[in-house]
């Protein structure tokens, strides 16, 4: 028996993403069972490797056969488009890096800021509208001083507008409509 007869005829149980044909999901588990970069032999003797939970893209990375959705530069850096990211002073520079050309809205506001409670909703809708833009929200603690320190801050909240690494557009307060036309007009330059 090869090895890939093995692999395969260990009993698996395959939950494959709705754009996937059976056929192609167990083309799939047989490609990255025996491609992948894992050693065959304990493959074939680990006893927890029985159940395939999810395959959620049948795109292949040219390396070694590996199976697995093809992650940006942004979402290896932790923000997802079409929703809103909490930064640290430690994540809001790679954020933005990897943003690279994309327009970036960052919240800065604090847990005890009303205004800053009664625009987060409105904040949050316009990530689901403007999926070309990253939306970041940092909180203005202790431990994110420096950053908000660097950034300029004086009043809460303050939207930051980046395009290319750089601030380009500030709005102070919960002015929605300012904020909507500062996202805008960045977009559009």
């Amino acid at each position: 028996m090869s090895l890939l007869q093995s692999a395969v005829s260990t009993p698996l149980t395959v939950r494959s993403s709705p754009s996937l044909s059976g056929a192609a999901a167990h083309s799939i588990v047989a490609s990255c069972s025996v491609s992948s970069t894992w050693n065959s032999s304990s493959l074939l003797r680990s006893s927890s490797l029985k159940t395939v939970t999810s395959i959620s893209s049948s795109r292949t990375s040219k390396r070694k056969g590996a199976v697995g959705k093809v992650r940006s530069s942004l979402e290896t850096a932790g923000a997802t488009v079409g929703q809103v990211t909490e930064v640290t002073k430690d994540t809001f520079w790679p954020i933005v890096k990897a943003a690279e050309d994309k327009t970036v809205v960052l919240d800065m506001y604090t847990q005890w800021c009303g205004p800053c409670k009664v625009i987060a909703p409105k904040y949050q809708e316009l990530s689901e509208k403007y999926l070309d833009v990253v939306f970041l929200k940092l909180d203005c603690n202790q431990e994110n001083k420096p950053l908000a320190k660097e950034l300029g801050i004086r009043v809460v909240p303050t939207f930051k507008i980046l395009k290319h690494n750089k601030v380009v557009k500030e709005v102070t307060g919960a002015k929605f409509d300012d904020l909507v036309s500062a996202i805008e007009t960045v977009r559009s330059s």
